[in-house]
């Protein structure tokens, strides 16, 4: 397979607004639309076509790393069209590659549906934001939103380091320094250790991976420097105790207090498809640090943080299902997605039957 077809397979992901293409042995090349596979009507790939597609658009480095570890990951630009956050790696001794389009343009909160009181956070001096949701869920979207928000609106030094590098930023009011890693830096707890001495105001982690990085990561957020990370969990009471739990156990104690004073909020979110319009829509889930979460926090009731959310709607707070019933009322979501992305399904599928509707196979299925 040569670059010709690199190329047509790329032109098709972009025309028709696929998230990622997926080039597996034995399987013709598949797009994800919406949430949901489709297969292209072309030929099968054979082991040759997934090598000739890596060295098409792979870096010799980043060949190299596959031979040596089983995986890379990289982003590359496709001409001005596009970028694509590449991840190929060995599956049964053969290549694999996925290919993620990263949208070009930049989204306003509106655009991408977060509240207003983003904006005001976005302007704090300092404190741990923390945006979270599984694979796929749009975090980094979310992230390159609020960037950009920063560094049109006021004077800062933003320093990102990301893994790869996904949506580019220039320079407009902020100044943007972006390090990737592999190419930058060798590691997040390397880069956040080095960042301080690098007169930033804004630090993006693109992940926080270990214990090193999450320690690094509070460091920076109480020393005066307003930080953003993400992390793969699962609403704000499912973070915080991912938080505290990859400390050992002696200095548990010590984290809760220092999280009950540097973290700034938690915005946990899920991408669904919309039935109303051809697009996805986010649901969120949004816990913003009270005197009373503080509390919570460093006396380790980490099981009150749902209620406190619920309590805290005057603060701009809400809970995930609270959002999900929301986007199903409106019609905008299906009652078998909302079930399928709920951290409480049985009592949606109770919501949905008390008002009178029938409830799918599919429904059913995620109850149990």
């Amino acid at each position: 397979m040569s670059t010709i077809q690199i190329d047509r397979l790329l032109d098709t992901v972009i025309k028709q607004g696929a998230s990622d293409i997926h080039l597996a042995i034995g399987k013709a090349p598949t797009l994800r639309m919406r949430g949901r596979l489709k297969e292209l009507k072309t030929k099968i790939l054979e082991p040759t076509d997934t090598v000739a597609l890596m060295k098409a658009i792979a870096p010799e480095q980043a060949q190299a790393e596959v031979q040596e570890h089983g995986s890379t990951d990289f982003g590359f630009a496709y001409g001005d069209k596009a970028r694509f956050r590449v991840s190929i790696f060995k599956s049964k001794g053969n290549i694999s590659l996925v290919l993620r389009q990263i949208p070009s343009q930049l989204l306003s909160f509106d655009e991408i549906g977060l509240p207003d009181i983003v904006g005001e956070l976005c302007r704090r001096p300092q404190g741990l934001f923390l945006v979270t949701g599984p694979t796929g869920s749009g975090k980094t979207t979310t992230l390159a939103s609020m960037i950009n928000y920063i560094n049109e609106t006021m004077e800062r030094h933003i320093l990102t380091i990301e893994d790869p590098i996904e949506y580019y930023h220039a320079h407009k009011k902020s100044i943007v320094n972006q390090r990737e890693l592999g190419s930058d830096v060798g590691s997040f707890s390397e880069a956040l250790r080095r960042a301080l001495r690098q007169d930033p105001d804004v630090i993006m982690v693109g992940e926080m991976r270990d214990l090193e990085t999450i320690e690094s990561a509070v460091r920076a957020a109480e020393t005066g420097h307003l930080v953003f990370a993400t992390l793969h969990t699962t609403g704000a009471a499912g973070t915080v105790t991912r938080i505290i739990d990859a400390f050992p156990v002696n200095q548990q104690a010590q984290i809760r207090v220092q999280l009950s004073t540097s973290l700034m909020a938690v915005l946990s979110q899920q991408l669904l498809p919309r039935i109303d319009v051809e697009e996805m829509v986010a649901a969120y889930e949004f816990l913003i640090m009270t005197p009373a979460l503080s509390n919570i926090i460093r006396e380790n009731k980490t099981f009150r943080i749902d209620s406190a959310i619920q309590t805290g709607g005057k603060f701009g707070m809400q809970l995930l299902d609270d959002h999900l019933w929301n986007l199903y009322t409106r019609k905008m979501i299906s009652a078998e997605n909302m079930i399928d992305k709920a951290k409480s399904p049985e009592e949606l599928v109770e919501k949905v039957h008390k008002h009178g509707k029938s409830i799918g196979r599919t429904e059913l299925d995620a109850e149990d």
